[in-house]
Protein backbone atom coordinates (compact mmCIF):
# COMPACT_ATOMS: atom_id res chain seq x y z
CA UNK A 1 0.00 0.00 0.00
CA UNK A 2 1.40 3.37 -1.05
CA UNK A 3 0.47 7.02 -0.57
CA UNK A 4 -0.05 7.26 -4.33
CA UNK A 5 -2.58 4.41 -4.29
CA UNK A 6 -4.48 6.16 -1.50
CA UNK A 7 -4.56 9.32 -3.62
CA UNK A 8 -6.03 7.30 -6.49
CA UNK A 9 -8.92 5.86 -4.47
CA UNK A 10 -9.74 9.28 -3.00
CA UNK A 11 -9.81 10.77 -6.51
CA UNK A 12 -12.04 7.92 -7.71
CA UNK A 13 -14.41 8.55 -4.83
CA UNK A 14 -14.60 12.26 -5.68
CA UNK A 15 -14.94 11.84 -9.45
CA UNK A 16 -16.81 8.49 -9.57
CA UNK A 17 -15.31 7.99 -13.02
CA UNK A 18 -12.01 6.34 -14.02
CA UNK A 19 -11.11 8.70 -16.87
CA UNK A 20 -11.75 11.87 -14.86
CA UNK A 21 -9.93 10.52 -11.78
CA UNK A 22 -6.95 9.58 -13.95
CA UNK A 23 -6.89 13.10 -15.37
CA UNK A 24 -6.97 14.64 -11.88
CA UNK A 25 -4.09 12.37 -10.79
CA UNK A 26 -2.17 13.06 -14.01
CA UNK A 27 -1.85 9.36 -14.79
CA UNK A 28 -3.16 7.15 -17.57
CA UNK A 29 -6.49 5.43 -17.02
CA UNK A 30 -4.98 1.93 -17.39
CA UNK A 31 -2.29 2.88 -14.90
CA UNK A 32 -4.85 4.02 -12.33
CA UNK A 33 -6.95 0.89 -12.89
CA UNK A 34 -3.93 -1.38 -12.37
CA UNK A 35 -2.98 0.41 -9.14
CA UNK A 36 -6.53 0.07 -7.79
CA UNK A 37 -6.53 -3.63 -8.64
CA UNK A 38 -3.13 -4.11 -6.96
CA UNK A 39 -4.36 -2.38 -3.80
CA UNK A 40 -7.56 -4.42 -3.65
CA UNK A 41 -5.62 -7.65 -4.11
CA UNK A 42 -3.15 -6.65 -1.40
CA UNK A 43 -5.82 -5.96 1.25
CA UNK A 44 -8.28 -8.61 -0.02
CA UNK A 45 -11.22 -6.19 -0.17
CA UNK A 46 -13.12 -4.63 -3.07
CA UNK A 47 -13.09 -0.89 -2.60
CA UNK A 48 -15.38 0.02 -5.51
CA UNK A 49 -18.35 -1.72 -7.11
CA UNK A 50 -17.52 -1.49 -10.81
CA UNK A 51 -20.96 -2.78 -11.86
CA UNK A 52 -22.68 0.40 -10.71
CA UNK A 53 -22.86 3.65 -12.67
CA UNK A 54 -21.56 6.00 -11.51
CA UNK A 55 -18.73 4.14 -9.84
CA UNK A 56 -19.71 3.46 -6.21
CA UNK A 57 -17.58 2.47 -3.21
CA UNK A 58 -18.49 -0.66 -1.29
CA UNK A 59 -19.48 -0.46 2.37
CA UNK A 60 -15.97 -1.42 3.47
CA UNK A 61 -14.59 0.76 0.68
CA UNK A 62 -16.22 3.83 2.24
CA UNK A 63 -14.39 3.20 5.51
CA UNK A 64 -11.10 2.62 3.68
CA UNK A 65 -11.54 5.83 1.68
CA UNK A 66 -12.26 7.84 4.86
CA UNK A 67 -9.12 6.43 6.48
CA UNK A 68 -7.14 7.18 3.31
CA UNK A 69 -8.26 10.82 3.46
CA UNK A 70 -7.07 11.04 7.06
CA UNK A 71 -3.70 9.49 6.19
CA UNK A 72 -3.25 11.91 3.27
CA UNK A 73 -4.03 14.87 5.53
CA UNK A 74 -1.43 13.66 8.02
CA UNK A 75 1.09 13.15 5.21
CA UNK A 76 0.51 16.75 4.12
CA UNK A 77 1.04 17.89 7.71
CA UNK A 78 4.34 15.99 7.84
CA UNK A 79 5.40 17.62 4.58
CA UNK A 80 4.48 21.06 5.93
CA UNK A 81 6.32 20.32 9.16
CA UNK A 82 9.48 19.33 7.26
CA UNK A 83 9.32 22.46 5.11
CA UNK A 84 8.90 24.63 8.20
CA UNK A 85 11.77 22.89 9.99
CA UNK A 86 14.07 23.41 6.99
CA UNK A 87 13.22 27.10 7.00
CA UNK A 88 13.18 27.59 10.78
CA UNK A 89 15.67 30.21 11.90
CA UNK A 90 15.60 29.58 15.62
CA UNK A 91 16.79 27.01 18.12
CA UNK A 92 20.26 25.65 18.83
CA UNK A 93 22.99 24.79 16.33
CA UNK A 94 26.27 23.14 17.36
CA UNK A 95 29.13 24.27 15.12
CA UNK A 96 32.62 22.77 15.05
CA UNK A 97 35.53 24.52 13.35
CA UNK A 98 39.17 23.68 12.68
CA UNK A 99 41.56 25.46 15.02
CA UNK A 100 43.66 26.88 12.16
CA UNK A 101 40.61 28.86 11.00
CA UNK A 102 38.64 29.56 14.17
CA UNK A 103 40.58 32.54 15.67
CA UNK A 104 40.35 34.49 12.44
CA UNK A 105 36.92 33.60 11.03
CA UNK A 106 34.74 33.15 14.12
CA UNK A 107 34.85 36.81 15.31
CA UNK A 108 33.70 37.89 11.84
CA UNK A 109 31.16 35.06 11.54
CA UNK A 110 29.49 35.63 14.92
CA UNK A 111 28.84 39.29 14.20
CA UNK A 112 27.30 38.50 10.81
CA UNK A 113 25.14 35.63 12.14
CA UNK A 114 23.80 37.76 15.00
CA UNK A 115 22.27 40.03 12.40
CA UNK A 116 21.11 37.26 10.03
CA UNK A 117 19.68 34.82 12.62
CA UNK A 118 18.97 36.64 15.91
CA UNK A 119 16.88 33.72 17.29
CA UNK A 120 19.48 31.00 16.69
CA UNK A 121 21.81 30.04 19.54
CA UNK A 122 25.18 28.87 18.22
CA UNK A 123 27.44 26.63 20.30
CA UNK A 124 30.92 26.81 18.75
CA UNK A 125 33.78 24.41 19.45
CA UNK A 126 37.29 24.16 18.02
CA UNK A 127 38.68 20.76 17.12
CA UNK A 128 40.93 18.96 14.66
CA UNK A 129 39.71 17.67 11.32
CA UNK A 130 39.44 14.00 12.25
CA UNK A 131 37.39 14.74 15.35
CA UNK A 132 35.10 17.12 13.47
CA UNK A 133 34.31 14.49 10.84
CA UNK A 134 33.52 11.95 13.56
CA UNK A 135 31.36 14.44 15.49
CA UNK A 136 29.30 15.34 12.39
CA UNK A 137 28.66 11.66 11.64
CA UNK A 138 27.60 10.88 15.23
CA UNK A 139 25.48 14.02 15.61
CA UNK A 140 27.63 15.52 18.36
CA UNK A 141 27.79 18.66 16.23
CA UNK A 142 25.43 19.82 13.48
CA UNK A 143 27.83 21.66 11.17
CA UNK A 144 31.60 21.64 10.72
CA UNK A 145 33.53 24.51 9.14
CA UNK A 146 36.64 22.84 7.76
CA UNK A 147 38.94 22.16 4.83
CA UNK A 148 37.57 19.87 2.14
CA UNK A 149 37.19 17.57 0.32
CA UNK A 150 36.91 15.07 3.15
CA UNK A 151 36.61 11.95 1.01
CA UNK A 152 33.84 10.75 3.35
CA UNK A 153 30.71 9.58 1.44
CA UNK A 154 28.52 10.02 4.53
CA UNK A 155 29.16 13.76 4.68
CA UNK A 156 27.79 16.53 2.47
CA UNK A 157 30.10 19.43 1.69
CA UNK A 158 28.96 22.96 0.85
CA UNK A 159 32.04 24.92 -0.35
CA UNK A 160 32.19 28.59 0.68
CA UNK A 161 35.57 29.99 -0.34
CA UNK A 162 39.15 29.16 -1.24
CA UNK A 163 41.74 30.44 1.23
CA UNK A 164 45.26 31.00 -0.13
CA UNK A 165 48.34 29.92 1.80
CA UNK A 166 51.14 32.46 2.32
CA UNK A 167 54.74 32.01 3.41
CA UNK A 168 55.68 33.54 6.76
CA UNK A 169 59.39 34.42 6.78
CA UNK A 170 61.88 36.05 9.11
CA UNK A 171 63.98 39.00 7.98
CA UNK A 172 67.06 36.87 7.33
CA UNK A 173 65.31 34.54 4.89
CA UNK A 174 66.68 34.69 1.30
CA UNK A 175 63.19 35.58 -0.03
CA UNK A 176 62.48 38.27 2.59
CA UNK A 177 62.85 41.12 0.11
CA UNK A 178 61.09 39.44 -2.83
CA UNK A 179 57.53 40.18 -3.94
CA UNK A 180 56.57 36.48 -4.07
CA UNK A 181 57.72 33.39 -2.23
CA UNK A 182 59.33 30.44 -3.98
CA UNK A 183 60.50 27.36 -2.12
CA UNK A 184 64.25 27.48 -1.47
CA UNK A 185 66.55 24.40 -1.24
CA UNK A 186 67.07 24.83 2.49
CA UNK A 187 63.44 25.55 3.35
CA UNK A 188 62.18 21.98 3.52
CA UNK A 189 64.12 21.20 6.69
CA UNK A 190 63.03 24.49 8.30
CA UNK A 191 59.27 24.08 7.85
CA UNK A 192 57.37 24.44 11.13
CA UNK A 193 54.38 22.12 11.64
CA UNK A 194 51.52 22.02 14.12
CA UNK A 195 51.34 19.12 16.55
CA UNK A 196 48.39 16.75 15.82
CA UNK A 197 47.01 19.03 13.08
CA UNK A 198 47.49 16.22 10.59
CA UNK A 199 45.31 17.51 7.76
CA UNK A 200 46.90 20.96 7.97
CA UNK A 201 50.43 19.53 8.07
CA UNK A 202 49.64 17.24 5.13
CA UNK A 203 48.68 20.31 3.11
CA UNK A 204 51.96 22.04 3.98
CA UNK A 205 54.00 18.99 3.03
CA UNK A 206 52.16 18.84 -0.28
CA UNK A 207 53.01 22.48 -0.99
CA UNK A 208 56.68 21.79 -0.21
CA UNK A 209 56.74 18.56 -2.24
CA UNK A 210 57.35 16.30 0.77
CA UNK A 211 55.70 12.92 1.36
CA UNK A 212 56.28 12.96 5.12
CA UNK A 213 57.91 15.02 7.83
CA UNK A 214 61.09 12.90 8.12
CA UNK A 215 63.16 15.52 6.28
CA UNK A 216 62.22 18.28 8.70
CA UNK A 217 64.94 19.19 11.21
CA UNK A 218 63.91 18.21 14.73
CA UNK A 219 66.59 19.38 17.16
CA UNK A 220 63.59 20.74 19.00
CA UNK A 221 60.13 19.19 18.74
CA UNK A 222 57.42 21.83 19.10
CA UNK A 223 54.27 20.39 20.67
CA UNK A 224 52.08 23.33 19.66
CA UNK A 225 48.76 23.74 17.92
CA UNK A 226 48.59 27.51 17.39
CA UNK A 227 49.39 29.42 14.23
CA UNK A 228 50.18 32.46 16.39
CA UNK A 229 52.91 30.46 18.14
CA UNK A 230 54.28 29.40 14.75
CA UNK A 231 54.49 33.06 13.75
CA UNK A 232 56.41 33.91 16.93
CA UNK A 233 58.84 31.04 16.26
CA UNK A 234 59.44 32.48 12.80
CA UNK A 235 60.07 35.95 14.26
CA UNK A 236 62.63 34.31 16.57
CA UNK A 237 64.33 32.91 13.42
CA UNK A 238 63.64 29.28 14.36
CA UNK A 239 62.26 28.33 10.97
CA UNK A 240 59.61 29.39 8.49
CA UNK A 241 55.90 28.69 8.22
CA UNK A 242 53.21 28.36 5.59
CA UNK A 243 49.99 29.76 7.01
CA UNK A 244 46.45 30.55 5.78
CA UNK A 245 45.82 34.07 4.57
CA UNK A 246 43.12 34.92 7.13
CA UNK A 247 45.73 34.55 9.88
CA UNK A 248 47.52 37.69 8.65
CA UNK A 249 44.33 39.73 8.25
CA UNK A 250 45.22 42.16 11.04
CA UNK A 251 48.99 42.24 10.61
CA UNK A 252 49.23 45.20 8.27
CA UNK A 253 52.42 45.68 6.28
CA UNK A 254 55.12 43.78 8.18
CA UNK A 255 57.09 42.31 5.32
CA UNK A 256 57.08 38.92 7.07
CA UNK A 257 54.51 37.24 4.83
CA UNK A 258 54.86 36.63 1.11
CA UNK A 259 52.22 35.43 -1.35
CA UNK A 260 52.90 32.53 -3.70
CA UNK A 261 52.94 33.00 -7.44
CA UNK A 262 49.95 31.72 -9.39
CA UNK A 263 48.69 29.06 -9.36
CA UNK A 264 48.40 29.89 -5.68
CA UNK A 265 48.09 26.95 -3.26
CA UNK A 266 44.72 27.15 -1.49
CA UNK A 267 42.57 25.18 0.87
CA UNK A 268 38.85 24.88 0.19
CA UNK A 269 36.73 25.85 3.21
CA UNK A 270 33.26 24.32 3.40
CA UNK A 271 30.27 23.77 5.63
CA UNK A 272 30.13 20.02 6.25
CA UNK A 273 27.00 18.24 7.48
CA UNK A 274 25.70 14.69 7.68
CA UNK A 275 23.48 13.38 4.90
CA UNK A 276 20.49 13.60 7.28
CA UNK A 277 20.87 17.30 8.14
CA UNK A 278 17.64 19.08 7.17
CA UNK A 279 17.98 22.75 8.16
CA UNK A 280 18.80 23.99 4.68
CA UNK A 281 18.02 27.64 5.34
CA UNK A 282 20.47 27.73 8.26
CA UNK A 283 23.19 26.51 5.92
CA UNK A 284 22.30 29.15 3.35
CA UNK A 285 22.44 31.89 6.00
CA UNK A 286 25.78 30.61 7.36
CA UNK A 287 27.25 30.39 3.88
CA UNK A 288 26.08 33.90 3.04
CA UNK A 289 27.28 35.36 6.35
CA UNK A 290 30.76 33.86 6.03
CA UNK A 291 31.14 34.97 2.42
CA UNK A 292 29.98 38.51 3.17
CA UNK A 293 32.39 38.95 6.07
CA UNK A 294 35.46 37.84 4.10
CA UNK A 295 38.00 40.45 2.98
CA UNK A 296 37.72 41.42 -0.68
CA UNK A 297 41.08 39.79 -1.43
CA UNK A 298 39.53 36.35 -0.86
CA UNK A 299 36.59 37.05 -3.18
CA UNK A 300 38.66 37.84 -6.26
CA UNK A 301 39.25 35.34 -9.06
CA UNK A 302 42.78 33.99 -9.34
CA UNK A 303 44.58 30.94 -10.64
CA UNK A 304 44.92 28.42 -7.82
CA UNK A 305 45.96 24.89 -6.96
CA UNK A 306 43.68 23.20 -4.44
CA UNK A 307 45.68 21.32 -1.82
CA UNK A 308 44.13 18.05 -0.65
CA UNK A 309 44.94 16.46 2.68
CA UNK A 310 42.94 13.25 3.09
CA UNK A 311 44.94 11.38 0.43
CA UNK A 312 48.36 12.43 1.75
CA UNK A 313 50.63 9.50 2.77
CA UNK A 314 51.67 11.59 5.78
CA UNK A 315 48.07 12.08 6.88
CA UNK A 316 47.20 8.39 6.54
CA UNK A 317 50.36 7.35 8.40
CA UNK A 318 49.94 9.92 11.18
CA UNK A 319 46.26 9.24 11.81
CA UNK A 320 46.74 5.47 11.82
CA UNK A 321 48.78 5.83 15.01
CA UNK A 322 45.67 7.06 16.84
CA UNK A 323 43.06 4.74 15.33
Amino acid sequence: MTIQQLKYIVALDEERHFARAAEVCMVTQPGLTIQLKNLEEEIGIKIFDRNKVPLTPTILGIEIINRAKKILREADEIRDFVVNEKNLLEGEIKVGIISTLSPYLIPLFIKAMKEATPKVHFIIRESNTGQLMKDVETGTIDVAIMATPTGNPNLIEHPIFKEPFVAYLNQSHPMANEAFYELQPGDQTELLLLHHEFCYNAQLLDICGLKNSDKIKEQFTYDISSIETLKNLVRAQLGFAIIPQLSILNEGVTGLFKPFKEPIPVREISLVVSDSFSKKLILEKMNEAIWNCLPDSLKKDFAYRKIRWNDSPYFVKAVSKFM
